[in-house]
Formats: structure tokens, sequence, C-alpha cells
């Protein structure tokens, strides 16, 4: 058996099709009209009730129970490019981790949580680029040496 990839249930999927090639950069894989895979490895429903023959009110939005995660090499690039979009709304602000990723997570059209992530190879090299040893910056961004040595 061979895992293929995550659903989301749509209520437009040319509204979220615009949303997900707009900000996240996703290439249209394969366009079925109600059903759209991208090249991120993960596709989008519409009418998921008539697919899965479910009771329509049993289709929740703003579950607060999974998310996407997309990593970006130059996060403040991102932000900016948000603040462009007015009609997303944040989950929360932009905020750093202790391990010192900045992320942000927002909602998509249909109140899918989706988090935006710093890089942490391009955090690792950060860290290194001033100096520090291996093992001072697998302590600090708490990820494996063996991560930050594939960093160098």
């Amino acid at each position: 058996m061979k895992f293929e990839l995550p659903l989301l249930a749509v209520q437009d999927v040319e509204v979220s099709k615009k949303f997900y090639k707009e900000l996240f950069e996703q290439e249209v894989v394969l366009d079925l009209g109600r059903n759209v895979t991208f090249s991120g490895g993960f596709a989008i429903q519409q009418d998921f009730a008539w697919l899965t023959d479910i009771d329509p009110d049993s289709v929740i939005r703003n579950s607060h129970n999974m998310e996407l995660y997309f990593e970006v090499d130059d996060f403040d690039e991102f932000l900016n490019l948000l603040e462009k979009h007015k009609e997303v709304e944040l989950v929360h602000s932009p905020k750093k981790h202790e391990w010192q990723q900045r992320v942000v997570r927002i909602y998509d059209p249909d109140y899918h949580m989706i988090e935006i992530g710093e890089s942490m190879e391009v955090i690792a090299k950060r860290y290194l680029s001033q100096g520090l040893t291996v093992e001072e910056v697998s302590e600090i961004i708490q990820h494996p040496v063996e991560f930050v040595q594939q960093c160098l």
C-alpha cells in the first residue's frame, strides 16, 4: 500500500486554486474540475459530501485539528506578499519559536489552517555564518547535529 496525498474539502475549487497558486506558488498537476491536485502533494475537492456520500452538515469548517505546513527561505518576503492579500485571515500574528523559527499561521478560504515557517536550513546557515559551531547551532535551533552538518 502507498499513501498518495491529503485532500482538503473546499466550497469553491476556483477560489481555493487561486489562493494556493498565488500565495504558495503551487502548480496544478491535475485539474479534474471539482478535484485539483497541486505540485506540493495535496489536493482540493469541491462537493466533498457528495463525493463521499455523507451528510453535507457533517463537513465542518475551522476544525483546528490539522494544518498544512510550508517553509519559505525568505520569511520577510512572504510576509510582504501576505500583506498584499488583505482578504487572508490570520490565525495568529508572526511569532518566533524557542528553536528560532519565525512562523505565521493563516486560514485558507475554507478555514483550513496553514503554517508558514522560515526554513530551518536557512536558520541554521544564518547561525553558522555568524561563526557558531555545528554543536552550538544544533543546541540553539533544537535540531540534530546531523541536520546542521547537512546545512554546511
